[in-house]
């Protein structure tokens, strides 16, 4: 029987794509080197492996985890890549984005959808988020290789709180071993020091269960929070400019290399256990926590080499630590006195 698999978009979602995603980026980096000061660390680190993918295929997924601290982070980062890659969707990032903020309603769904966003509900706003959700499912599916043990989307479409529906890019082969990106914090944090919140889970199911194991190149950035400072005054919607960017990249790496012996332990505890067991078995717990905060310190020794001090506070990357925070979308946390911003 023939392959039915769709191998890429139709041309028109392909060309809309392409024109999305190529004037947000060249408009992103017009502002950034033409209205502020950048300064890039290791970009050769990301060009070069955005390079070897396009020219040599791809042989896995491609994770880049960040810090996040002002609203307009993604797209506003993707800033630093060079013209040429502006309009290559396919060899540019998946993001994910808030649902109740980039997927309000039919046109703005459009827009994100096209601009290779997928549609995620926070935890603090919405009773549909969670590692569990259907949005981080497809994001392991989108790093994963199209015959490998993730199990395919029995449909093209997928829905997030079951009255929306979305089209799951995973179903089209040429979007199968992307490039992921993530912001673990979940929410723009400001403060003096640029220290770090903890990283929410979801990054350990990326790691733990995409297949093959992608590779891994931790971000850090500073100096947005600044362009889009949460005590901003009128107007409010504009980014200001004349500041300096700052963003340290780090080498790729095999994620096998960094989490191959939780990723055996996983696999292993997979084979003996339902997935609903793999939700709140103890073992599984432990092994989502390790590697969570071994990618936080992948992205805290970059803050380091730029400069900043170290953090010793290993209470910091615990969930419980910041349980104490008010839920609500803006406030100053009690725990570290950093303006956040679940927006």
């Amino acid at each position: 029987m023939a392959d039915l698999t769709p191998t890429r978009p139709s041309l028109p979602n392909r060309l809309a794509a392409a024109a999305v995603m190529g004037t947000v980026g060249m408009a992103s980096r017009a502002f950034l080197y033409g209205l502020n000061k950048v300064e890039v660390t290791g970009l050769d680190n990301l060009l070069s492996t955005l390079d070897r993918r396009k020219q040599q295929g791809r042989e896995r997924g491609l994770l880049t985890v960040c810090n996040h601290v002002a609203v307009l982070d993604d797209p506003l980062i993707w800033g630093i890549l060079p013209a040429r890659y502006a309009f290559d969707p396919e060899n540019l990032r998946w993001g994910l984005g808030a649902h109740d903020i980039c997927f309000k309603n039919a046109a703005t769904s459009k827009f994100f959808s096209l601009g290779q966003v997928l549609p995620t509900h926070r935890g603090w706003h919405s009773k549909h988020g969670g590692l569990y959700q259907p949005t981080v499912a497809e994001a392991v599916r989108l790093l994963s290789g199209p015959n490998s043990h993730v199990l395919p989307p029995k449909t093209t479409t997928y829905t997030t709180d079951g009255k929306d529906s979305h089209i799951l890019p995973s179903i089209y082969t040429i979007n199968r071993k992307a490039w992921v990106h993530i912001f673990p914090e979940a929410c723009c944090v400001q403060n003096q020091d640029a220290t770090l919140r903890y990283f929410k889970w979801g990054v350990s199911r990326l790691i733990l269960e995409s297949d093959p194991a992608p590779e891994f190149i931790p971000m850090f950035i500073h100096g947005t929070q600044n362009i889009m400072p949460e005590e901003r005054g009128f107007p409010r919607f504009l980014p200001r400019i004349g500041k300096q960017f700052r963003v340290m990249i780090g080498e790729p790496t095999d994620v096998d290399k960094l989490f191959g012996e939780q990723r055996a332990q996983w696999r292993k505890l997979a084979q003996n256990s339902s997935e609903e067991e793999l939700k709140t078995k103890p073992e599984a717990v432990e092994l989502r926590i390790q590697v969570t905060k071994a990618v936080r310190d992948e992205v805290a020794k970059l803050r380091e080499k730029m400069g900043f001090p170290p953090d010793h506070d290993e209470e910091a990357a615990l969930a419980e630590t910041w349980a104490k925070e008010p839920n609500v979308r803006k406030f100053k946390s009690p725990v570290d006195g950093s303006l956040v911003n679940r927006h």
